[in-house]
């Protein structure tokens, strides 16, 4: 039974794998990130060198992953992938570092979490290609320094605030922000999934996933998948009509707002009078953690015009009671 839940584990991973896009022209969107970084590995390669150390930032689901797996392609290194939280201790970095090839690619996701003591090791090892080593404690401590081959450090993260200044200039290669997608975009990264899943979907059906996808390829992507699921379970074919069924099972109104952030609108319009509140008093309201309603459901709800945010709190627009249908109050 655990063998069969293993496989299970990974074959939907290598699924996850192969809707990943293996060349720069099957993948959508970004073009001016794309178009700075064919050109930063096309000088490389011309020099001979390794591509420079390359930082990408943005929500989370819009492709920083992908975008370092077509970069190691293109080098043609290996790619070694971790974590800030994973890297715990120093040794866990030096550990990794010393087993890098040249041209390898170390990829680092939400290296924001990274250990402040940790970063330090970083940086020389990043500029210079060295990494220093502290052998003992007290007046006998000396270090010693271990060349490194010639690699390349690609990081994410979703939160560059929290990026401290220091580790953040020595991305030489560039820092690159990504942006939310057009639902133009996330169609044709809908028809090209389904192309690979192996099923036929009418052009209605990859019409009503991207509307409701949140910008977002990897939303689109779940949405797709669970739409395919269900189906095939039903013995349906893939149209709007078997879209708008499986999103209404899933939560998921006409404009991509899940169950929570209805209530969050909800909350501010009929417990407030539309607002303004502050993030500690809605985030006792509904329940959340006020770090989840600023980075999950606040971007979407704000891009598309539903709330804002002022110096006093968060206030509910008109937009956001049109779609609920509530009329609003006339204020004190």
């Amino acid at each position: 039974m655990v063998a069969n839940i293993n496989n299970i584990e990974k074959k939907s991973l290598l699924l996850d794998q192969t809707l990943r896009p293996n060349n720069w022209n099957e993948y959508v969107g970004q073009q001016k990130t794309k178009e700075n970084l064919k050109i930063l590995l096309q000088a490389a390669k011309e020099r001979g060198h390794c591509p420079e150390h390359v930082l990408f930032y943005g929500p989370p689901g819009l492709g920083k992953t992908t975008l370092s797996h077509l970069i190691a392609g293109e080098v043609g290194g290996q790619m070694k992938i971790t974590s800030g939280p994973a890297i715990d201790k120093v040794g866990d970095l030096a550990s990794i570092l010393t087993n890098l090839s040249v041209g390898d690619i170390l990829f680092i996701d939400e290296i924001h979490r990274l250990n402040k003591m940790i970063e330090e090791i970083l940086y020389p090892a990043m500029e210079s290609g060295v990494l220093d080593i502290i052998i003992g404690k007290g007046p006998s401590a000396r270090t010693i320094q271990l060349e490194l081959p010639p690699f390349t450090l690609i990081a994410a993260t979703t939160r560059i605030a929290l990026l401290s200044s220091p580790l953040r200039s020595r991305f030489s290669g560039g820092v690159f922000r990504l942006e939310f997608y057009t639902q133009n975009e996330i169609a044709q990264i809908i028809e090209r999934s389904a192309k690979i899943l192996g099923f036929d979907t009418e052009k209605s059906a990859i019409t009503e996933i991207a509307c409701r996808s949140r910008f977002t390829p990897r939303t689109a992507n779940y949405f797709l998948k669970r739409c395919r699921d269900f189906a095939q379970v039903h013995k349906k074919p893939l149209n709007k009509n078997s879209v708008e069924e499986t999103l209404k099972l899933l939560d998921i109104d006409n404009m991509g707002l899940t169950i929570t952030d209805r209530e969050l609108l909800k909350i501010i319009i009929n417990k407030f009078n539309g607002g303004p509140v502050g993030l500690t008093t809605l985030s006792a309201s509904l329940g959340e953690e006020g770090d989840a309603i600023e980075e999950i459901n606040e971007p979407y709800l704000i891009r598309l015009g539903l709330i804002e945010r002022t110096p006093r709190g968060r206030v509910a627009t008109r937009a956001a009671y049109e779609h609920l249908g509530i009329t609003p109050k006339k204020k004190d």
